[in-house]
């Protein structure tokens, strides 16, 4: 079990990039919270031992992943809908963001996590394969394929 110090440090330094990525996955505030805290709960109680900080990111972040992917395939889930998403929400972004976001968004899943980790997060192709388990060149061919998904979506000259 991990030192109370050593958790809130990782709570300041991975908050925004579980929280970003729960968003990214469940699109509701509530199952991001409840994932959040499963998360850095799961963190608590394990005992691996991380060879720097980018190891300990990329550890939560496929944590992050798969709690979010086993929400998802809840049966309770596919068949209700948030109430959140019937509530009017204000616009928060600005038009021409909430397009790319929109856009983003509609991908389909294998798309829309090397998007979010290369663009969101910053990480290379090697780092994602790692990441996610795939080949680097599988990474680099799911990238290729998003932007010229998101090319056609959204009509521009490509994303580099």
């Amino acid at each position: 079990m991990r030192s109370e110090q050593e958790v809130n440090k990782a709570i300041e330094r991975y908050a925004d990039t579980v929280r970003r990525l729960c968003m990214i996955y469940l699109k509701n505030e509530t199952d991001t919270e409840d994932i959040f805290q499963t998360v850095f709960l799961k963190y608590v109680v394990s005992s691996v031992s991380f060879e720097n900080e980018e190891h300990e990111k990329a550890w939560l972040i496929r944590v992050t992943i798969n709690a979010c992917k086993d929400v998802l395939k809840r049966f309770f889930r596919s068949h209700t809908i948030s109430l959140n998403e019937l509530m009017e929400q204000p616009e928060i972004l600005e038009p021409d963001h909430t397009e790319v976001l929109e856009a983003v968004l509609s991908l389909p899943l294998k798309y829309k996590d090397v998007v979010y980790l290369h663009y969101y997060e910053g990480y290379t192709a090697p780092q994602i394969s790692r990441i996610l388990r795939k080949n680097v060149n599988t990474v680099y061919t799911l990238l290729t394929r998003s932007r010229q998904l998101l090319k056609e979506k959204l009509g521009g000259d490509g994303l580099e």
